[in-house]
């Protein structure tokens, strides 16, 4: 399916990202992992199916000169980028009123203004090309907000926003634009807030784990394979009438 079509996957190295380079892979994409731990770089690319036919990058998404150079990279080696797939991010909690500036910065640039850069440097030749699929990994915090992640909710939505402004931009170009928005997933991210509640709350890991996965009707968290494989869906030529959607992945949280 994604045969001779270069695709690079952002925050790459572990979770979400990690399975959606899995999913790619294994429908014949060349893959360019983009991501700031090199090594969990080079340990992906080595587990992915013909590794040899995959590369890596190593980047923060929030800097404009390291994301250009990283463009640069996968360009070189594998041609320009069909499929971008947007999923660095960061998440911390604070209420609002101990919420810093440095926090909020952080959340805007790792979540949203990282977005914005990638698909910056993509577009060109997706519309050279006349065809490409943008899937920016959102959240349900960006469907419904939480308490206590303002800034991340707040990021969040702002990618939903640029989703569809620029799904409008290039609607006749032959791009697509989404953004998918898991609930609460098996990660090492939710590992560590889990980790969070049990030491401020005195709550067993078990009793915070049930918390989390509470909000999914289905009474699960949601694996980072669900995930993959709505994005593996989004990047395909079926998906070609879908555009400038928030796909929720979180088993019926959010309804619309």
């Amino acid at each position: 399916m994604g045969a001779h079509r270069h695709a690079l996957i952002t925050g790459a190295s572990r979770g979400i990202g990690a399975a959606i380079a899995q999913a790619l892979a294994a429908q014949g994409y060349s893959l360019t992992l983009v991501g700031r731990n090199e090594a969990g770089l080079q340990a992906l690319q080595a587990q992915l199916p013909n590794p040899q036919a995959h590369g890596w990058a190593v980047a923060d998404v929030a800097d404009e000169a390291a994301v250009a150079a990283a463009f640069a990279k996968a360009r070189s080696e594998r041609g320009e980028v069909a499929v971008l797939v947007n999923n660095a991010g960061q998440a911390e909690s604070a209420p609002l009123g101990k919420t810093s500036m440095a926090l909020w910065q952080q959340m805007l640039a790792v979540n949203l203004t990282g977005t914005f850069l990638c698909t910056r440097e993509a577009l060109p030749a997706m519309q050279a090309a006349g065809w490409g699929r943008i899937i920016n990994v959102a959240s349900t915090a960006a469907q419904r907000g939480y308490a206590y992640v303002a800034a991340y909710a707040a990021a969040k939505h702002g990618v939903l926003g640029l989703t569809r402004s620029v799904a409008l931009e290039v609607a006749r170009k032959g791009i697509t634009v989404n953004a998918v928005c898991p609930g609460y997933t098996e990660t090492d991210l939710l590992r560590e807030s889990i980790a969070n509640v049990v030491a401020k709350t005195g709550r067993s890991s078990a009793q915070a784990r049930a918390e989390f996965a509470k909000s999914n009707p289905q009474q699960r968290l949601v694996q980072p394979e669900d995930v993959a494989t709505m994005v593996a869906w989004l990047a395909s030529d079926a998906a070609v009438a879908i555009t400038g959607q928030a796909l929720s992945v979180s088993g019926g949280e959010v309804m619309a």
